[in-house]
């Protein structure tokens, strides 16, 4: 009988590696060399995180280890309930982590002049304007409920603040609850010059007495519940009268709000007598109760505590400040959309900036020759540019077709409300596929040139989101290649006729073709041996047959260099198996978002970017895009940005046998990749504004044009 791949010894369990990555992201809150201001970002990071790890993950393990007990994990051979049980004994010192760093932080703010305050350290006059505020501001929105006979208790939602108290009358015990306001704000600032503040759950815990004032407060604790988010439209049938694939996410969303709880975090410790209501009310174990002794439960305030700092100290309490710069391959004042017409370009975010993309759709939109505009949405802005400017396509008499991806997860609403939008404005929506979410980022835009139609086709590794495009990086390729945009437009008619098993020539498309081409590029290193040479750099790592794959190549000598962020379910450095794997995961200033895949060197090298990650949800469930890079100027940029990725000696991180990260050791002139990319898009702007581009003299515009160049 052929060994399991978890008895090998070179793969590891998804979620424990995810936990990993996370806890690479509280190392940044806790490296004194970080900037103070960033490390309070990265500790709200850190736990925004460990939030959606419980809602999804966890969330799914506890559902499949009630419906499929006997399920194993084909990477470590754990059922269900053994990863859980694992995971509870990974969490629960992060906490303490990050009990440290929240602790340390707050320290290094007080000597700042920023202080966090509880109760008693206020002065007698403080006591009194926070009493103050409690009857004049608090009061009056406050719902508090006693849980007895008469008052069952109440549905909470998810990472919602609540104050609970064991209340007693008469020798009768009762529970009460106390929810914390989203209206109010989550830090009361003291009068005076001096910026002292109080989180406004520490008010409500401090005057839980006032409000249950017919009891008496035996014991009480801020608290919140995580829920099972892992919602999945599949999961219930819908009748034909529930209407379109809009309307039956909406109902979904309602579903999220009310589904099992897989979390409770506590401020305070209790008694066992008063967690014992927790678990009978929530049906949860001690595993899944978690205590937060320093940090609060929630910390998304902590990318506001910038604006309570005068801008110089500000300024020396944060990263430097960084605007995206003019795109290296695009001359300033130049039309992206006239430029891809004759080369490659490529956009690299957020170190250039994403407006040239919008300009591009702009200046489309008002294209006398433009017939088209078709776009898949995955992630959008609150506000979205683009949006406004596809609608004005529409508006213009430009056929305009998106394909919005309505199970974006936490995005579900914002992309409802958008495509109600683009409706509105005559653009033609297609919501995607039942079983498939489309996650690829395509763009295709068809001009019609005196009688002869040119496409200029637009593929990324991240979403069309201004917002994120200044904090993730990602690559976007422009250009007007007839095979690639013959392509694109073959893909858009696939999609609005629902076939996922469309031929493609040169994009790589999941779920039909992109694996099995991803698995023979490897085939050909293989082949060559020690000749052989990979440089892959994503997010993730799950698949088995690509991580199956890779053991192979290691085992035929063939150099594989992997950049990855997150997950990483291979092992490197196992011997008989992954020696001449290296896996190295990059977590800086910006969230490392760009897919790059390079197979072989020289003049037999084939690069490819993606939307894809190396996971089975994106290569056999998802819709997902590889476009191959061509232009020799597009793959040197590529190459510097892999160059300084591979040579980062600051944030880099090295995956070792046994599933721990280390350091890279001491160099004379250690390298920051994010830093040397920063400076290289300044650098390269600041000789662009210098040397600009010669503009093209009217005659030649008027000869070009006689001669249908």
């Amino acid at each position: 009988m052929t060994q399991a791949i978890w008895e090998q010894g070179y793969t590891q369990n998804r979620e424990l590696s995810w936990l990993q990555f996370n806890a690479r992201v509280l190392a940044e809150a806790e490296d004194d060399t970080v900037p103070l201001l960033e490390r309070c970002k990265f500790l709200s990071i850190f736990t925004s995180n460990l939030d959606e790890f419980f809602m999804i993950r966890v969330g799914s393990l506890c559902d499949m280890a009630t419906v499929d007990k006997d399920h194993v994990d084909n990477k470590s051979g754990m059922t269900a309930k053994e990863q859980l049980h694992h995971i509870y004994a990974a969490v629960e010192p992060l906490y303490a982590r990050r009990d440290a760093a929240f602790s340390d932080v707050s320290a290094r703010l007080r000597a700042e002049g920023l202080r966090r305050l509880t109760i008693s350290e206020l002065e007698p006059a403080e006591q009194k304007y926070i009493k103050q505020y409690f009857k004049n501001v608090v009061a009056p929105v406050l719902s508090p409920q006693v849980v007895d006979a008469h008052h069952p208790f109440p549905h909470l939602e998810g990472k919602v603040l609540h104050i609970a108290a064991l209340l007693s009358r008469k020798k009768n015990e009762r529970l009460g609850l106390l929810p914390v306001p989203a209206s109010l704000p989550p830090l009361v600032f003291l009068p005076g010059e001096e910026k002292r503040y109080v989180p406004i759950e520490d008010i409500l815990l401090e005057y839980t007495g006032h409000v249950f004032e017919m009891y008496d407060v035996l014991e009480k604790t801020v608290f919140c519940v995580t829920r099972n988010a892992d919602i999945n439209p599949d999961d219930e049938t819908f009748g034909a009268e529930e209407g379109d694939f809009r309307t039956k996410m909406e109902k979904l969303l309602r579903r999220r709000r009310r589904m099992a709880v897989v979390r409770v975090e506590l401020t305070r410790p209790i008694s066992d007598h008063f967690t014992e209501y927790f678990r009978k009310r929530f049906d949860v174990t001690d595993a899944q109760i978690f205590l937060s002794r320093k940090a609060p439960l929630q910390m998304s305030y902590a990318f506001s505590l910038g604006d309570h700092f005068p801008e110089k100290q500000r300024a020396a309490l944060s990263d430097p400040v960084f605007s995206p710069q003019q795109p290296a391959m695009l001359p300033t004042g130049q039309s992206l959309l006239k430029a891809a017409l004759k080369r490659d370009i490529l956009l690299s975010y957020p170190y250039e900036s994403m407006e040239p993309f919008l300009q591009m759709i702009r200046e489309a939109a008002n294209d006398p020759a433009v017939l088209s505009i078709r776009i898949t949405i995955y992630r959008l802005a609150r506000k979205a540019k683009l949006v406004e400017y596809l609608c004005a396509a529409a508006e213009n008499g430009k056929d305009v077709t998106a394909l919005i991806e309505l199970r974006a997860r936490f995005d579900e609403q914002n992309n409802i409300d958008w495509s109600e939008r683009m409706e509105e404005a005559g653009c033609k929506i297609i919501y995607g596929f039942e079983d498939y979410k489309v996650h690829s980022k395509i763009c295709l835009i068809t001009r019609q040139e005196r009688g002869a139609v040119r496409h200029i086709t637009q593929v990324g590794t991240g979403n069309y989101n201004e917002k994120t495009a200044t904090q993730y990086t990602d690559v976007s390729l422009i250009t007007s290649d007839e095979s690639i945009g013959a392509d694109a437009g073959a893909f858009f008619n696939n999609m609005a006729l629902g076939n996922l098993e469309g031929r493609y020539n040169r994009l790589l498309v999941a779920p039909s073709s992109l694996k099995n081409n991803i698995l023979a590029l490897m085939d050909e290193q293989i082949a060559r041996g020690s000749d052989g040479y990979m440089l892959l750099k994503f997010n993730s790592l799950t698949d088995i047959d690509i991580i199956h794959k890779l053991r192979d190549a290691s085992c035929a000598g063939v150099r594989i260099e992997m950049i990855v962020r997150g997950i990483c379910c291979l092992l490197p450095g196992v011997e008989g198996h992954t020696e001449n794997i290296t896996v190295t995961s990059i977590v800086g200033r910006f969230l490392e978002h760009s897919r790059i895949f390079v197979f072989g060197r020289g003049s037999e090298e084939k690069m490819y970017i993606s939307s894809a990650d190396m996971m089975t949800r994106n290569t056999e469930r998802r819709v997902e895009i590889a476009c191959p890079i061509d232009s020799p100027e597009v793959r040197a940029r590529l190459h510097d940005i892999l160059y300084a990725m591979q040579h980062d000696t600051i944030k880099a991180r090295v995956l070792q046998p046994d599933g721990t990260y280390c350091k890279k050791p001491p160099v004379p002139d250690p390298i920051c990749a994010q830093v040397l990319l920063m400076q290289q898009a300044i650098d390269q702007a600041r000789q662009q504004a210098a040397h600009p581009a010669p503009p093209e003299p009217g005659w030649r515009k008027l000869l070009n044009r006689l001669l249908g160049r």
